[in-house]
């Protein structure tokens, strides 16, 4: 049994999810594809894979599911090389990967889905760093996003649930765990009490005590709330990496995105993340060539770089979304998309470059996850020279250089 996951760390945590249950029921010739629906490049990505699958794989059951699987299940189910479509709700089911016969096509209406289910996974197979997933779906309709109706509305896992399988992974070896959502700066507000995500965050650090690292995915700039601001000033085993939907660095067009910042809140958002931890690094999402978007608005989004010193970027160039308004603006053309995008990876190149260097010097502490290799508190790779410690140590390492993009380090 085989599972090829593309997009989000979401879909990483959930393909652990079907692991187990596939693994429980006893599949065993199939191969599982999770898909993501995010551009239209991951889409042709998902069928050169279900293809290539089929010809390695001639009688394996080839499963399709994840976002692409329930926006346009039909789609899918009519490739020839396709035996069943799974939706997102039913891919998490034990149900979905028992013995017999199925269904070609098992996709309920993601909107009638009211809860998430806390499901328990043992770990990341090999990895010491595992993906919780705490809130699904998006109460929100930006624009350019077909999410929302592949994830539907947002809903949490109570914070309950959340402590009991943060301490099973644990016990099971993991030592950091990232928080994972579609939109988790959202999360509680369906819950009793309505807790936020800071909430959430303080008190598991409290209750699972024996948790060395937390980290958290991408961030909404203008829903991080108070207690989140706070326990990033006090709490050191809140990792100094925050990562931020900025999507564009223009007024005009975060408006016409339907975004719920502007430019001027996402330098604020870093400014005071900067006075609560002075070391904290930041990664954003940035969209290439959005409709209307002219020359002066893209300047606006490449200043963003500098203005609010951004060290890891995710650049996607602007993809079409059949259903979603962005596609009745006037487009920009292709090419400059993709030029566009070319230079906002190459401003992010340049700022992580800069931010590797000054590492060089400074002591740091490394997750060892692979021998002789890890990330730092601010998720650079390091690769630690003569080190013999196991997968697993956190390691106090001194920079010694650069290579690329990883550091090179001697322990301490």
């Amino acid at each position: 049994m085989e599972i090829v996951t593309f997009g989000c760390r979401l879909n990483a945590y959930e393909s652990e999810v079907m692991r187990g249950h596939a693994q429980a029921q006893g599949l065993q010739d199939a191969v599982i594809l999770n898909s993501c629906a995010v551009t239209a490049e991951a889409e042709r990505q998902l069928r050169q894979a279900i293809r290539k699958a089929r010809r390695a794989r001639p009688e394996a059951e080839i499963i399709v599911t994840g976002c692409a699987a329930q926006i346009d299940p039909q789609r899918y189910a009519a490739m020839p090389e396709v035996d069943r479509v799974v939706g997102n709700e039913e891919k998490l089911t034990p149900a979905a990967f028992a013995p017999g016969a199925h269904p070609a096509v098992a996709v309920n209406d993601i909107m009638s889905v009211r809860e998430t289910a806390g499901h328990l996974i043992d770990g990341f197979e090999g990895r010491v760093r595992a993906f919780l997933q705490v809130q699904q779906g998006c109460d929100h309709r930006c624009t350019f996003c077909i999410i929302p109706f592949g994830r539907g509305n947002s809903r949490s896992v109570p914070i309950g649930e959340v402590v009991r399988q943060v301490r099973h992974l644990v016990s099971q070896g993991t030592r950091e765990v990232v928080l994972s959502g579609v939109d988790i700066t959202s999360y509680g507000s369906d819950l009793p009490g309505q807790p936020r995500l800071g909430q959430l965050a303080r008190r598991l650090l409290a209750l699972v005590p024996e948790l060395p690292r937390l980290r958290l995915s991408s961030l909404d700039p203008v829903e991080i709330d108070e207690d989140l601001f706070r326990l990033l000033a006090e709490e050191p085993r809140l990792m100094p990496h925050l990562h931020l939907s900025l999507q564009a660095g223009d007024d005009m067009i975060l408006k016409r995105m339907k975004r719920r910042h502007l430019r001027a809140d996402a330098i604020a958002t870093c400014e005071r993340a900067r006075q609560a931890r002075p070391d904290v690094v930041f990664g954003a999402d940035l969209i290439a060539g959005f409709p209307t978007e002219d020359e002066g608005m893209f300047a606006n989004s490449l200043a963003l770089v500098e203005d609010c010193d951004l060290t890891y970027l995710h650049v996607f160039p602007y993809s079409e979304r059949a259903g979603t308004p962005a596609t009745r603006m006037p487009p920009v053309p292709k090419a400059e998309r993709k030029q566009r995008a070319q230079r906002l990876r190459e401003a992010g190149d340049a700022a992580q470059q800069r931010f590797l260097d000054r590492q060089c010097g400074r002591e740091t502490e490394v997750l060892v996850e692979k021998p002789g290799f890890g990330h730092s508190r601010h998720f650079a790779e390091v690769r630690l020279q003569e080190s013999t410690a196991s997968v697993g140590d956190l390691v106090a390492a001194r920079i010694t250089g650069r290579e690329n993009t990883q550091l090179i380090a001697e322990a301490l």
